[in-house]
């Protein structure tokens, strides 16, 4: 096993180079099992991670490195603690998610930066890391599998796209069009949406929701399912229609996406603090306009204690 190369920092200054990766991990027995990777390069075990690339979120880096250092599709799950190191160039940052595969997965390694993998216990994997600071997401990982909310879902809320102003639109409220942002941002919702490859759709059925969603259902092959309770206008007569409808997230257990618009988003706050704790509450956005055109809350709910959010994380596609 070589040597730590790099040594942990708790510096707060931005980093120089930032990364992404997965812990994955699949169930052995009770217990659990993830996965190192050798890198020949630097003749260390870690996990599955790289550089992050122009053009792309850090969730977006996460799922393409694991897809090209062992040939699998993660599915991204809990973030786990960002470790921040020292190399040649400056400070480092590597933000780290669980990645859940079945007994099925058989992951390869790509034969150019990784040679060999082995799925090893997480004792085991403590003492073959290379790197100390990687220990830190390993121990976070053990902790929520010890208390049955590694195995989660998501359930993520969009709000649409950017639109044509309202000032420049004279027909109808519910065909107004995303504008041309809107319609890249559009498309940077679809990349960044399979990293959690949502089964299920809901959105309000008004074009600026359609336009921003429709795009990824068609990619993934799932359907849309269109809620008029989640438009403007219904929500402003029947908000708890609106509420009824949010509910539904916490009451399937698929991995789901939401789209609906500003206004609507206090009523979708309101719902999903019913099944957290106060920390992760605290997390949520408090003031309007609550998130940017684009803009989502992933959470993730553990599939163990179904109504239970484990994680809340704000992300915005990326936006050129």
């Amino acid at each position: 096993m070589a040597k730590t190369a790099s040594k942990p920092t708790t510096a707060t200054h931005q980093p120089d180079v930032l990364a992404a990766g997965c812990l994955c991990w699949r169930r052995a027995g009770n217990g659990l099992e993830v996965l190192l990777i050798h890198r020949p390069r630097y003749d260390d075990w870690s996990f599955p991670k790289g550089k992050q690339d122009d053009g792309e979120t850090l969730p977006e880096t996460a799922y393409r490195e694991v897809r090209e250092e062992i040939g699998l599709l993660p599915r991204l799950g809990v973030p786990l603690p960002t470790i921040r190191y020292e190399v040649e160039v400056g400070l480092k940052a590597v933000h780290y998610w669980a990645a859940e595969f079945g007994p099925g997965a058989r992951p390869e390694p790509d034969g150019r930066e990784v040679d060999e993998l082995r799925w090893v216990g997480p004792d085991e994997a403590s003492r073959m890391l290379s790197n100390a600071a990687d220990r830190e997401p390993l121990a976070r990982l053990v902790e929520l599998h010890g208390r049955g909310d590694l195995a989660t879902r998501p359930a993520i809320v969009v709000r649409h796209a950017k639109a044509k102003p309202r000032s420049s639109w004279s027909r109808a409220e519910g065909d107004r069009p995303l504008a041309a942002t809107g319609r890249r941002q559009a498309l940077a919702v679809t990349r960044l949406l399979q990293v959690w490859s949502p089964e299920r759709i809901l959105t309000s059925p008004w074009l600026r929701c359609l336009s921003t969603v429709v795009p990824y259902a068609r990619k993934a092959g799932v359907k849309v399912r269109e809620r008029p309770q989640l438009t403007e206008a219904s929500h402003k007569r029947h908000p708890k229609r609106a509420a009824t409808v949010v509910q539904t997230i916490f009451d399937k257990e698929a991995p789901v996406a939401l789209c609906t618009h500003r206004p609507v988003l206090p009523t979708v706050l309101r719902v999903l603090t019913r099944y957290m704790d106060d920390e992760l509450a605290r997390r949520l956005p408090a003031k309007d306009p609550y998130l940017t055109p684009g803009e989502m809350i992933v959470l993730q709910i553990s599939r163990r204690h179904r109504r239970r959010v484990v994680s809340v994380e704000l992300v915005k596609p990326f936006d050129d």
